[in-house]
């Protein structure tokens, strides 16, 4: 077994080079082992391109060894003809005879069928290998697909005193309450994911632009609640080839926006769950602000949160997000230059 670890977490390191471009198809690497040795790998680039395992099959100088090797990948292969053919047909012609899996892919259009096709061809499969580390590599896809809603991390900085911001502020300029060095960790985080979504209040105030300038990695879609549509055109988020899009009460909505009916108990964040769903967006940063925060956790959707605690004291001001109901779930935390950073952890992985 230990052998097989060594192996599966290389899966896990190539699969990992996908995380910005595979989605929303999951991370997946996959390594070919001959002898003790590796001899192919492979990982999964975006939608519409080579699965991992047909890279790693391809990246093999002699495919004589195919037939005496064993294969191993972090999710099970497919079963099922999408943008390229199933991966275990080809598993199967190139009388592959070992295949070893870290988890089983929740996906309808799998789900267990692409490990039963191989044993029905004899190939002998071993799964589940590792397969809490491989899970949290893929959490945004397994929450997707298990609990019909966007995986959701809640991200936000405060003082040391527990405040977003003080009660005045200079010049009208949103303060930067954290450091440099955790900025561009938010901003590494914010190309991680799909989707990110604030309130009107922190769009006015702040007017953020919402993008991962700071980092190399893509833009998330952009999402602001802006119940009445009163948010002026002329905000950052709004000037760009993708503006964000309004989450708006149903009687104030247009065609281009998402309209819900919101009642004051964030009962309707459930709704938006649902149309985010609808719309593929497997996973949603919620940067605030307090209120909005407040809301999320209120209704117990959160996955994840980052509170990045600064080292600023502001005697008073905007009080941060409710921690009585996150602390726990606390996980763990790091330090960030002067910032400490603070995870809280609400996963759902299947015991």
């Amino acid at each position: 077994m230990d052998e097989h670890i060594q192996f599966m977490h290389r899966c896990f390191q190539l699969a990992a080079h996908g995380r910005y471009t595979a989605r929303p198809n999951p991370v997946v690497g996959a390594v070919l082992v001959y002898q003790g040795r590796i001899i192919g790998e492979g990982w999964h680039h975006m939608p519409g391109e080579p699965h991992a395992e047909v890279m790693a099959i391809r990246s093999v100088k002699d495919e004589i060894f195919l037939t005496k090797s064993t294969l191993y990948v972090n999710l099970e292969p497919c079963s099922h003809y999408g943008r390229t053919p199933p991966c275990a047909l080809l598993i199967i012609d190139k009388k592959i005879p070992k295949v070893v899996v870290s988890n089983l892919d929740p996906n309808p259009l799998v789900s267990g069928r692409g490990v039963h096709m191989l044993q029905s061809h004899q190939t002998e499969v071993i799964t589940r290998v590792e397969e809490a580390r491989g899970w949290d590599l893929n959490r945004y896809f397994f929450t997707y697909h298990t609990l019909k809603r966007p995986f959701i991390h809640l991200k936000w900085a405060e003082s040391a005193d527990g405040f977003l911001a003080p009660s005045s502020e200079s010049s009208g300029q949103p303060i930067l309450v954290s450091s440099p060095q955790s900025l561009r960790l938010a901003h590494q985080l914010r190309a991680s994911i799909q989707a990110i979504l604030i309130g009107s209040k922190t769009a006015t105030v702040d007017n953020p632009s919402l993008t991962t300038r700071r980092v190399d990695g893509p833009n998330p879609l952009r999402f602001v609640i802006d119940r009445r549509r009163k948010l002026p055109e002329s905000l950052k988020i709004f000037q760009s080839d993708t503006p964000a899009i309004r989450i708006v009460d149903l009687r104030y909505a247009q065609k281009e926006d998402i309209a819900l009916r919101m009642t004051d108990d964030w009962d309707w964040l459930n709704a938006l769950m649902d149309e985010l769903y609808l719309r593929n967006i497997q996973s949603l940063q919620v940067e605030g602000g307090a209120l909005v925060l407040n809301g999320f956790i209120s209704q117990g959707l959160w996955d994840e949160a980052w509170m990045i605690k600064s080292l600023m004291h502001f005697g008073g001001g905007v009080k941060g997000p409710a921690k009585d109901v996150i602390w726990p779930f606390y996980s763990h935390n790091f330090q960030s230059d002067t910032d400490t950073i603070f995870v809280f952890r609400n996963l759902r992985f299947p015991k």
